[in-house]
This record gives C-alpha cells, structure tokens and sequence, in this order.
C-alpha cells in the first residue's frame, strides 16, 4: 500500500487565495495547528473558513481570523474570539452562523453525495432568510443545501503511513465529517505508525478519504 506521508511544503502547494477550507475542532481542540500555521506561512488570503468556531485568537484557526487572512466564515458560534466578532461588526469578514446540528448535516449530505437535509431548526427565524421551505404532514422544514470545501484539513491522534487516522476523545469531533466532503483532505498527526500496526476496528477516518499526512 503507497504511503502518503508529506511533507507541509508539498501540501502548501495546493494552497491558493480565496479556497475554501474545511476544519476540525471544538474551540481549538482537535484542530491541526501546524497545517494552520502553514497556511499563514503560505501568505494566502481572502479564505473561507468552514468549521465549528473560530477557537481563539491565538489557537485553533484564530490566528488566520487575527491575521486577518479570512474573507468569510461559515461557523456554528464565534463567542470564544472577540477578534472574529470585531472584524464582522467592521465589515471585514462575512460570518454565516449556522446551527451546530445543521453544520453537521449539510457536512454530511456533501460527503454522502445527496441533495440536501431538511430540518425544522430555523423556521421562522433569520437563519431562514432566503432559504426554501417544504411543509410534510402539516410541518414546516427548511432545505438545507450541502456544504463542501477546496480543502480540509484534520487532527488526527494517530496515522499509519496509509492515511488510517486514530482521534482521541473528544478531537474526533467534526473531523470524521469533514474528511467526507473536501476536495483534498490533510491530516496532522501526533505519530505515524506502519502501515498495519492500526487494528482495522480501531480506525475512525480510513485511508480512503485521506489524500496526504504531515507529521505534527
């Protein structure tokens, strides 16, 4: 089986302005903080940014927030960095809040290749604007669309030199998810083992979906 160890200055090739990039985490953990930094080395700008938070200013993908290397966000909350919230009041970003459930599912409809999932979370609200609802059986839902990316890019405990990832405790959070739906999914791992050393039950990403791993 090939390997797909990598080095960054290989993933930093497909870096490019205005991608989008897909993240794990849950306010900094279980996001990859080498892959960040690479991305602010790169000097890439104008992103959008799809993940749960933006952690804070100075972990997670908060330093791409503070370095003001962001054009938009699409994010479940933004409360834990005051600097996304400065910049969205100025205009300087453009910051789509969506409910944490329905992130999760418009994540999961583009990874799984379907139309969209209807949910009634937002109904009658302003995550509502401009959306399409469908009424079923006397209730009314809201058709929320598919939410892919250029990139993504994951946390993983550990790797095999294949691409089969190991999370831990709660860094697995949105990270399974979004390796279903980038273009191109880079994995951050703590520590590499041999391909086989992964006993196959224990694997939560399998190598199918990774395209390249970085050592952290």
């Amino acid at each position: 089986m090939q390997t797909k160890i990598t080095e960054i200055s290989e993933v930093m090739t497909h870096f490019r302005d205005g991608m989008s990039v897909m993240f794990g985490g849950f306010m900094g953990n279980g996001s990859p903080p080498a892959l960040v930094q690479a991305l602010l080395d790169s000097g890439v700008r104008d992103l959008t940014l799809i993940g749960n938070d933006t952690g804070f200013p100075t972990t997670g993908v908060g330093p791409l927030i503070s370095n003001r290397r962001v054009r938009r966000l699409i994010a479940s909350h933004i409360g834990t960095n005051p600097e996304t919230g400065k910049q969205m009041i100025a205009g300087e970003i453009d910051v789509e809040l969506i409910p944490q459930g329905t992130l999760a599912e418009r994540i999961r409809c583009a990874g799984a290749g379907l139309g969209g999932v209807l949910t009634p979370t937002g109904v009658g609200t302003t995550v509502a604007e401009g959306k399409q609802e469908i009424t079923l059986d006397g209730r009314t839902y809201l058709l929320e669309l598919p939410l892919s990316a250029d990139i993504a890019i994951l946390k993983a405990t550990q790797s095999d030199a294949a691409g089969n990832l190991i999370y831990r405790l709660s860094t697995r959070n949105f990270n399974p998810l979004i390796a279903l739906a980038a273009d191109y999914v880079v994995a951050e791992a703590d520590e590499i083992v041999a391909i086989g050393a992964i006993d196959p039950d224990a694997v939560m990403t399998p190598a199918a979906l990774v395209d390249a791993v970085v050592r952290n």
